[in-house]
């Protein structure tokens, strides 16, 4: 199952495109298990836009606890689902609805910071339940 389109689909579907964590979890979990037929879908769908980055291309925004799909993943959604004969190369729908895309951000440090952390206790946690263990 390719990830970032079936986020795409799960917020095309929400009354504004915007849905919280809870919701994009929960329906990402029953579209996994739908079975093979889902997968097949969004494989086809990324093909038809490679290099497909959600958040650096500005197609979805994090506001509000959530994720919400911009007119820009709209657009992109719509190219991919498109039928194969019927749309332009993706090139020219790039260049004459949106602006040039902008630089990746760096990830913040202090996120890292807390990764590790978290990696850490993880460790620990395993180490101390064999210990218990024997």
């Amino acid at each position: 199952m390719n990830f970032q389109v079936t986020v795409l689909k799960i917020l095309v579907s929400y009354p504004d495109g915007f849905a919280v964590m809870a919701d994009l979890k929960r329906d990402m979990a029953i579209l996994a298990t739908s079975g093979r037929e889902w997968t097949d879908r969004t494989k086809r769908l990324a093909a038809r836009v490679p290099n497909l980055d959600i958040f650096s291309q500005r197609l979805v925004e994090r506001e509000n606890g959530g994720w919400k799909i911009t007119a820009k993943g709209r657009t992109v959604l719509e190219f991919m689902e498109a039928h194969p004969g019927s749309v332009k190369p993706m090139e020219t729908v790039w260049t004459e609805r949106v602006d040039a895309p902008l630089p990746r951000l760096p990830q913040p440090t202090e996120r890292a910071r807390w990764r590790r952390a978290r990696l850490e206790r993880r460790r620990e946690a395993r180490e101390r339940a064999r210990a218990n263990a024997c």
